[in-house]
């Protein structure tokens, strides 16, 4: 194990998650099923706002009034308040990348710490490691909604650096996005960013320590650089 670096710390929704399937549930309301990525750019967008101006905000509740705004320009032809229900639901009815139980267990196994740090709440968390069995991996489910702030605020990292009992620096955050990356490098921690699409790491964000395709592929990386 990397004796620098003994707890990592990793991002939920769409690193962990397969998000894929909200683009189902926005179609069984009547809205274009790539709606999806815009709501959850924009619900992203105002958590970020919220934390800028120096609040904090739950992830379901803006979630929710994105949501609304979204649908009502949509013109889904049914019940506003059933369709965000429906829509908000699938969240915590999520699975998870095929990539993600290998890489756990592999990382738990080799001795590291693992805990979570979402900006959404610990309750999709557990509702989306449980079912797959690897809940009892994780020593702790983080949220950012109690943290003073949404990542990528260097309060939220420190957040879970002290909830954790550790300096920045011997925590390596795992995200699939730069943003989040960027953040915590910002912070002190160590960074893996996971590219499963092949995508273009953008060069104004502070480049990560590893990258991997996925998951499975991250504890031969960190063995290699021990």
């Amino acid at each position: 194990m990397n004796t620098a670096r003994s707890v990592i710390v990793f991002d939920v929704n769409e690193t962990l998650s397969d998000m894929s399937p909200m683009g189902e549930r926005f179609a069984e309301v009547g809205a274009p099923a790539q709606l999806a990525k815009l709501w959850f750019a924009t619900l992203l967008r105002d958590g970020f706002a919220l934390t800028a101006a120096g609040g904090n905000g739950a992830f379901a509740e803006i979630g929710a009034e994105v949501l609304r705004g979204l649908l009502a320009a949509s013109d889904i032809g049914m019940d506003l308040d059933h369709a965000v229900v429906h829509v908000m639901a699938g969240m915590a009815g999520l699975g998870l990348h095929p990539d993600v139980p290998e890489g756990v267990r592999a990382l738990r196994a080799t001795g590291y710490r693992l805990v979570t740090l979402s900006n959404g709440s610990t309750q999709v968390a557990e509702k989306l490691l449980t079912p797959a069995g690897i809940r009892d991996q994780f020593e702790r489910l983080l949220s950012v909604e109690d943290a003073p702030g949404w990542k990528p605020a260097g309060t939220a990292y420190h957040f879970a650096s002290g909830a954790c009992g550790v300096e920045p620096g011997e925590m390596l955050l795992v995200a699939v996005h730069p943003w989040d990356i960027h953040g915590a490098a910002r912070a002190g921690l160590g960074t893996a960013w996971i590219n499963r699409t092949g995508a273009h790491y953008p060069d104004y964000f502070v480049a990560p320590d590893y990258t991997v395709a996925s998951l499975a592929e991250l504890p031969e990386a960190l063995g290699a650089a021990a």
